[in-house]
């Protein structure tokens, strides 16, 4: 699959928020969903085609995680 993901800028550090390591999302094309997920540490950027019905739950597993981080 083609990456399409933008050039990342060179990994900062914010004193309020700190380095970010990884970062993920997803993108909406012509009704095809990917996710993008971005190791800014090795540099490293993977695209995984993902279902629409996995993107709609997307809210349900990130209350699950904040529930578990509690």
């Amino acid at each position: 699959m083609k990456n399409d993901a933008p050039t990342e800028k060179p990994v900062t550090e914010d004193a309020s928020v700190g380095r970010v390591l990884y970062s993920a999302e997803v993108r909406e094309n012509a009704g095809k969903f990917t996710l993008v997920i971005n190791d800014h540490q090795r540099g490293n950027v993977e695209v995984r085609v993902v279902p629409k019905r996995a993107v709609q739950k997307l809210p349900f597993y990130l209350s699950m995680l904040s529930d578990k981080l509690r």
